[in-house]
């Protein structure tokens, strides 16, 4: 028995509807499923059928969406300031 990896018409993964097939009784792999499975870190992985393999489907744009980068709040910026005045006194330096 071997899993079996679902995608979609778009060829897109559809995680959670792996299922076992028994390839070593000769079982069918059903139309829409394959043997190889996509490699992690994919955001969007998409099947590549006549090459057998995952490639990331999600444009840079798309990845960096599900990242935002947010302003460092008041403590974190009063952290830094502080770690940098630390770091002038240790080393000897004048404010």
């Amino acid at each position: 028995m071997r899993w079996a990896y679902k995608y979609d018409e778009s060829f897109v993964y559809q995680a959670g509807k792996d299922i076992l097939v028994d390839v070593e009784n000769d079982e069918e792999i059903p139309e829409g499923y394959t043997l190889v499975k996509p490699q992690d870190g994919l955001f969007i992985a998409t099947f590549d059928s006549e090459k057998e393999e995952w490639y990331e489907g999600a444009s840079q744009e798309y990845i960096d969406s599900l990242f935002p980068v947010t302003a460092p709040t008041e403590i974190e910026v009063l952290r830094q300031q502080h770690a940098e005045l630390v770091f002038t006194l240790m080393m000897g330096g004048v404010i």
